[in-house]
């Protein structure tokens, strides 16, 4: 029964996939996942990558329509980025690390930095990609940059320029291991330290999928596998980050562990749809559970059938919009990036 269940399953699977296929034949989209989506889901990109060279290619693109499987944030980049696009997304999801800021939250960071002596004009504030448009609008009007983690060691090397204490918005995590691959002093807003003694200045939010590697995970491995490499993407916790072999973002992880002779070992700490289609042996994820984003795996081949459908019958009810202020001012956040 069990079985014959499954086999219904796969059965299923490969019915929808026919069909989104004779819907993007005829209509004018562009699928786009990001690399965390379900291997399902993933198969019917016609762009896949991270979230910001996702945003730039759509741009690039031709179609009308952008399909984005993601989470809401990267659905906005492409908004605020190619105003004149159309996107919908199969699921708004939204990232945990995204909801741990808004405008609001933004607002009261820049207060606790007034209250310490720190004025507004002396700060310069960086965003990370994974926030919602409102807070890179917040930041752009501020003179702020989005970063990626591929590039954030960059455009705090840059900001830093400036004479200004940066504020690193939302991921402390990121902001920290740049901190300290720079051999910067950093705190996180709330524990206790004065803002004033440091360079950089985090919020503090954080991935919740991340946070899930833990030093001992690392001990464990290299225990168990003597000589195998631990690569780690830069939001897990900087404990993570000290003890391993590499750090980098996706597509740095991507590259480094394709590089690595098909015999090492490698344990890599980041998502496990990511990791588990890196290579097919001596790969391990770095987590005794399965780091799998929840937001990232809402969704389905039936929620990406459904939204082509509706816009074939012209009832999208999940495309995404940006107002024209917010876009105007997160656009210049991004495009100060850009011009780096």
């Amino acid at each position: 029964m069990v079985i014959t269940l499954l086999r219904n399953v796969v059965l299923e699977k490969e019915e929808l996939k026919e069909k989104i296929l004779a819907l993007k034949e005829r209509l004018p989209v562009t699928i786009v996942a990001h690399y965390y989506q379900r291997d399902e889901v993933f198969e019917m990109g016609d762009i896949t990558g991270d979230s910001l060279e996702l945003a730039r290619r759509c741009k690039a693109d031709d179609n009308e329509w952008v399909v984005f499987c993601g989470v809401g944030f990267m659905g906005e980049s492409v908004k605020v980025i190619a105003p004149d696009k159309r996107v919908a997304m199969p699921r708004i999801a939204c990232c945990a690390m995204a909801r741990m800021i808004d405008k609001e939250c933004y607002d009261e960071s820049v207060e606790f930095l007034e209250k310490h002596g720190i004025k507004e004009e002396d700060v310069l504030p960086i965003t990370y990609i994974n926030s919602s448009a409102a807070v890179k609008a917040s930041v752009g009007k501020m003179g702020g940059m989005v970063c990626t983690s591929s590039n954030a060691y960059k455009i705090i090397e840059k900001g830093l320029e400036s004479g200004k204490k940066i504020l690193f918005v939302p991921d402390r995590c990121l902001g920290q291991n740049i901190a300290n691959m720079m051999g910067l002093k950093s705190c996180v807003i709330g524990d206790g330290q004065d803002p004033n003694d440091v360079d950089v200045i985090c919020y503090n939010g954080f991935c919740s999928v991340h946070q899930l590697f833990t030093v001992d995970d690392v001990m464990f491995y290299r225990k168990r596998y003597p000589g195998i490499k631990i690569a780690v993407h830069p939001e897990c916790d900087p404990s993570v980050v000290a003890v391993s072999d590499f750090c980098g973002s996706t597509s740095q992880l991507i590259k480094y562990v394709n590089e690595l002779p098909d015999e090492q070992k490698v344990a890599v700490g980041t998502e496990y749809n990511l990791v588990h289609r890196m290579r097919d042996k001596n790969i391990y994820v770095l987590s005794s559970t399965k780091p799998e984003c929840p937001t990232m795996n809402e969704t389905t081949l039936e929620d990406l059938y459904n939204t082509l459908k509706a816009i074939e019958n012209d009832e999208v009810a999940t495309e995404i919009f940006v107002d024209e202020e917010t876009a105007k001012w997160a656009n210049t956040a991004l495009e100060r990036m850009l011009a780096l």
